[in-house]
């Protein structure tokens, strides 16, 4: 996307020396922040902050100051590494050392090794079921991007179907949420979710993905409700959160007005040649003074 970023890189220093003051002064963002009692936990994509499958990604965060990291399972290069017991105990050390949660999983893989196709992604999506319960997460992410792309593949849809018809009773039994994030739109998501038939199969929201596809995000929201989204991602590829075509006030309003109460989870939102940290640190508090 291109780069109309309103903040620049001073601006940006700026902002993350006047939240340095506040902490020199003995107050933490989040006491500061609380005026309110906030009706969202606030977490990060590992692969966001260039952490993706390091446990590192956890001390980040809480340094960013959230609640919570949604987490990779793993790459082919390392064979979805957090399936080991070895993985899963270096990630939950680090949560309690950190006072932070693991909010979620994400098999991102599935964009370049495809759901639809690949014969290993099936045992996959089943052994995160089982990393799911073991990290006490109930929602997993399941990519349907670039090579996994669903848009007019109807032989990918039904072979998906199909798939997740035979996952679907681990996840109900295990309790965990199998979110399909995809350029579907809302009514394309629920035929599919329709056709497998359980309610552990829901979309994984990205407001930034269903604006890029021109589709009306606060009618989505409404229409999908609490009953189907299982998580949502705050987004905006290319600017800070707040700088770019979502207006994330609707956003919560409607979250609001649907009940939803989980996570909300931030992705890409870094301007081109932007500090990383400092941009989050900004995100976190624009998102903040917002979804309270």
């Amino acid at each position: 996307m291109k780069n109309n970023a309103i903040y620049s890189r001073r601006e940006l220093i700026k902002k993350s020396a006047i939240l340095a003051s506040i902490g020199v002064l003995g107050i933490s963002w989040n006491a500061f922040s609380s005026t309110k009692k906030r009706n969202y936990k606030l977490s990060i994509c590992d692969w966001s902050i260039g952490m993706q499958n390091r446990t590192e990604a956890l001390a980040y965060a809480k340094k960013i100051g959230l609640d919570g990291v949604q987490i990779s399972l793993g790459s082919v290069e390392n064979n979805m590494h957090l399936r080991q017991k070895e993985i899963q105990k270096q990630y939950r050390q680090s949560a309690i050392k950190n006072n932070i949660v693991i909010s979620s999983l994400a098999i991102g893989e599935l964009n370049t090794v495809p759901y639809k196709s690949a014969p290993e992604t099936e045992q996959w999506v089943s052994d995160s079921v089982d990393v799911a319960k073991t990290m006490g997460c109930k929602v997993i992410l399941l990519a349907f991007f670039s090579n996994g792309d669903l848009r007019g593949d109807e032989e990918g849809i039904k072979e998906v179907i199909r798939r997740l018809k035979k996952v679907a009773p681990k996840a109900e039994k295990a309790g965990v949420v199998l979110g399909i994030e995809s350029w579907l739109s809302a009514e394309e998501h629920l035929r599919i979710i329709n056709a497998v038939g359980s309610k552990n199969v829901r979309v994984y929201y990205d407001v930034a993905n269903a604006t890029e596809m021109g589709y009306d995000i606060i009618d989505e929201i409404r229409r999908l409700g609490k009953e189907y989204i299982c998580e949502v991602h705050l987004k905006e590829n290319g600017f800070l959160l707040g700088h770019g075509k979502v207006d994330f006030v609707k956003v919560k309003n409607v979250l609001d007005e649907i009940g939803y109460k989980g996570w909300i989870i931030m992705e890409g939102a870094v301007p081109d040649g932007a500090d990383l940290f400092e941009s989050y640190v900004t995100n976190a508090a624009y998102v903040r003074s917002i979804f309270t």
